[in-house]
């Protein structure tokens, strides 16, 4: 119906990345005998070398993991600020901004996350995993359309700092679409983990992934990076670098229509997706008609009351207070549902309800003054389910034009500091010690048939529109996998964005314009601000899913052409 590629089908494993490199890492390692976690992080890996200006291999790799035998575990993967950073640094010397540079650099968090994932459920080396990224890093591999539209949308950036004009402009000009695109430095940096790994091979495997961690973390390379960070003004140190793990936090989990949904806590969106779906079932979306004007008006309305909340409450639990129970409980869903009209869009975002963890005295947020929102073409996802029912789903990110490469290393310690509120009394303001709130949020269900299916998307906070879309589309509307990742999408901007400078769209709502015109015009006659996007656009997610069936033991596996991203299935 709308799928331009197969559904993928497989009776073994199967995973399904970003970037097609990236799936066929972690496709060998499934071949070569590995588990899901352990060809999960190959890919992974991998897709902060081949999507080079979307995820940085020094960036956040947030992760959950469901093993066969039917225990969850989530894996952070998000960096925290410097200690000796100051919280109010942003509003006493930067007019309320972060400014990009160093200064929004938090403590890398994707290497420690592979690794803990490998060390907690893997069954390889470090080494075993990151020889694809290595090889691709160190051999090269081809531009293609959207690596070199974003190094020319960003050139100028690019261009900001020594070290990432070589590798993003080498030679000071801008790669062209099937050239060779080399790392040499990230490939040395990669080369020294694996070989600190292998000199204390004889040890054992968990001895070596100690010894690869140690060498990111408290070894050469972060002696670069803290030196570095020093020169050039930074709060990032070597205290801050060894003292580093991911941390292992609860999933969230809800039950809707005999399926368990699960997402990762409050120090990302990922709550924000279990709210909305529940709202969604609760306003009746089970009966509507797919892309129809009343199944978009309540699903904009749900979102819009979701993130409201995520804007009030959301943020790291290890320094505030966030009620998820109630925030998911019947009776606040049932006060958020009675505020949604059927035939009137809100104009904007819907108050707090219970509280607020904003400020005493906090103003409504300003609608933005530009006429479209900021793009923040970031993060990368892949996930992977294998012989044995291991699922893995993971949402790696960082972008490279905002912050500066360390020379020698290629890496971009995590620049995720963006995504913190300059003012430190914001629930996800700046605190030493304390993560940013996340966008990038893998997420898992388990069918009511006990059958698995990780999911997730690029896109910032477009990221639980398109993967709820993309849920109802199987689950609802009984859509084949590719079908349901290719059908037409659309998305609101009607609160403020997780991005600075923050924007704030009342009423906006993008859509693709496959939805028919008479839905978009019925739509705009509710009070949504309809924003035309091209029939198929990046900006609407790139969603990246696999579904198990229990009753058939077939694997099926999609991935989203709206991006460089692929499935292998077998």
């Amino acid at each position: 119906m709308y799928a331009t590629r197969p559904t993928l089908y497989g009776t073994r494993h199967a995973v399904s990345a970003g970037h097609y490199l990236a799936a066929a890492a972690g496709f060998a390692v499934l071949e070569a005998g590995g588990n899901a976690i352990d060809a999960g992080c190959a890919a992974g890996i991998a897709l902060g070398v081949v999507l080079p200006d979307l995820v940085n291999v020094a960036g956040v790799a947030p992760i959950i993991i469901r093993k066969a035998d039917g225990t969850v575990e989530t894996i952070a993967g998000l960096g925290t600020w410097p200690k000796s950073i100051p919280a109010d640094l942003f509003m006493r010397e930067h007019g309320g901004k972060i400014p990009n540079g160093v200064l929004r650099t938090v403590v890398p968090a994707a290497p420690d996350a592979w690794i803990t994932a490998l060390e907690r459920h893997g069954t390889m080396g470090f080494g075993d995993v990151a020889q694809y990224a290595l090889r691709h890093a160190r051999d090269g591999y081809a531009v293609y359309p959207l690596l070199a539209q974003n190094i020319r949308d960003h050139a100028a950036e690019y261009a900001r700092w020594p070290g990432n004009a070589a590798i993003f402009l080498p030679g000071g000009r801008q790669p062209q679409v099937g050239e060779k695109f080399v790392q040499s430095d990230l490939a040395r940096t990669l080369q020294y983990m694996v070989d600190e790994e292998r000199k204390a091979a004889g040890k054992g495997r968990l001895a070596g992934l100690a010894a690869a961690h140690a060498a990111f973390y408290r070894g050469d390379i972060a002696r670069e990076i803290a030196g570095f960070m020093a020169r050039e003004g930074g709060y990032l140190t070597m205290e801050d670098l060894a003292g580093y793990r991911s941390k292992l936090e609860p999933a969230v989990r809800r039950e809707w229509r005999g399926h368990e949904v699960i997402t990762c806590g409050p120090w990302c969106q990922g709550p924000a997706l279990l709210e909305a779906l529940l709202l969604m079932e609760r306003g009746g979306i089970s009966g509507m008609a797919h892309n129809s004007a009343d199944y978009i008006h309540l699903f904009t309305e749900s979102m819009k009351a979701a993130m409201a909340d995520r804007e009030y409450h959301f943020g790291d639990p290890a320094f505030i207070d966030v009620p998820l129970d109630r925030l998911l409980a019947e009776g606040h869903l049932a006060a958020r549902l009675a505020e949604i009209d059927p035939a009137r869009a809100l104009p904007g975002m819907p108050g707090p309800i219970l509280g607020s963890n904003l400020p005493p005295g906090a103003t409504r947020p300003e609608p933005a003054a530009r006429s479209a929102p900021m793009v923040e073409a970031d993060t990368s996802y892949c996930c992977v389910v294998d012989r044995w029912g291991n699922a893995f789903s993971a949402t790696p990110s960082d972008g490279s034009w905002n912050s500066p490469v360390v020379p020698g290393l290629g890496i971009i310690p995590s620049n995720r500091g963006s995504q913190s509120r300059p003012d430190p009394s914001h629930p996800c303001g700046v605190a030493p010690g304390k993560r940013p709130r996340l966008t990038p949020n893998p997420a898992m269900i388990v069918t009511r048939d006990g059958g698995v299916m990780p999911f997730g998307t690029p896109g910032g906070d477009v990221q639980i529109q398109a993967m709820l879309q993309v849920v109802l589309n199987i689950l609802q509307h009984g859509m084949e996998v590719q079908d349901a990742i290719e059908a037409p999408r659309f998305a609101s901007y009607s609160f403020p964005s997780s991005f600075a400078p923050f924007d704030y769209f009342p009423g906006r709502l993008a859509v693709e314009s496959r939805v028919p015109e008479a839905v978009r015009g019925e739509l705009a006659g509710r009070g949504h601000e309809v924003k035309d996007w091209p029939e198929k656009t990046w900006l609407a997610g790139t969603v990246e899913v696999i579904l198990t069936d229990p009753r058939t033991g077939m694997l099926a596996a999609g991935a989203d052409p709206r991006r460089p991203a692929y499935a292998i299935a077998a």
